[in-house]
């Protein structure tokens, strides 16, 4: 697999065959060129992660990827194949093996973990399976948190944006109610209005879907896909729901710890694989 810098996408090296093992999914090495490019929120070279114990598990094995503002990107794979490992590296809360992760133009092996803590909280945004919202606290305290964590009370402004935000999602009459007398459906919505508190310039969606009946899920997808049209913010999210990754800009399959890029028809393909597998 190679990186297009020029688009943000990514190319195979020969355009004749899907795989060839691993050599055939290899990038150029870029590590120690200047860290990101104008327009690029997220960009990955030769990322590694594993994990020491008795016995080294390796789990990711040399992901090249970017990410550009606005872009959905949906990253599949089975489970166990470090879809969410790779999240937890985006964002900022592990660190990789081997390799360099750039965000918005700061490599991150190069911040310490207050420069680090920083720049997750001021560009990042984190949706996850589970709301994670605070019982103790209104819907709408819990979409401010993000902001008063980050510099105390909220101001007048952001207060109002955070609100219309609310409202945007079909909220308005939920602010003063708490997480334990709303709906899945509601709380998911709140967290994701609780991601774009502080105007990130990236989301991280990891199954948000996932705990929601088929209705709300589609509900809280939509709303998702609004939210990244309307602010700018690029998401990327980790999804099992094929009907969901075919709505992505790019779908992204994390395969044997590996990266490739597959178009919506070749998806299509690998979906109806799995099921005559599993019909058999």
């Amino acid at each position: 697999m190679m990186s297009d810098g020029g688009n943000g996408r990514t190319r195979r090296e020969d355009p004749n065959r899907r795989d060839n093992g691993p050599e055939s999914r290899r990038s150029p090495d870029r590590r120690g060129q200047a860290c990101g490019s104008e327009h690029v929120v997220v960009e990955t070279r030769g990322l590694k992660k594993t994990y020491y114990g008795k016995v080294p598990v390796h789990v990711l094995h040399g992901i090249d990827m970017q990410v550009r503002e606005g872009e959905f990107i949906a990253i599949i794979g089975q489970s166990g194949s470090g879809k969410s490992t790779l999240l937890n590296i985006l964002g900022c809360l592990d660190r990789p093996t081997g390799g360099e992760v750039c965000i918005n133009g700061h490599n991150t092996a190069r911040l310490d973990d207050n420069a680090l803590a920083d720049l997750r909280s001021g560009t990042i945004g984190f949706v996850f399976q589970f709301h994670y919202l605070l019982d103790e606290f209104t819907c709408l305290e819990n979409a401010l948190m993000p902001i008063s964590i980050r510099q105390g009370s909220p101001n007048q402004e952001e207060s109002e944006r955070v609100i219309g935000l609310l409202k945007r999602v079909g909220l308005g009459k939920q602010l003063n109610q708490t997480p334990d007398t709303m709906s899945g459906g509601q709380n998911q919505r709140c967290a994701i209005v609780r991601a774009l508190a502080n105007a990130p310039d990236l989301i991280l969606a990891d199954e948000p879907t996932g705990n929601l009946d088929s209705r709300s899920g589609a509900e809280v997808f939509e709303m998702l896909r609004e939210m990244n049209r309307e602010t700018g913010s690029a998401v990327i999210m980790v999804t099992h729901d094929d009907r969901l990754a075919q709505a992505a800009d790019r779908i992204l399959l994390i395969e044997d710890g590996y990266m490739r890029e597959v178009d919506a028809e070749e998806e299509k393909e690998r979906i109806a694989g799995h099921r005559l597998t599993a019909g058999t």
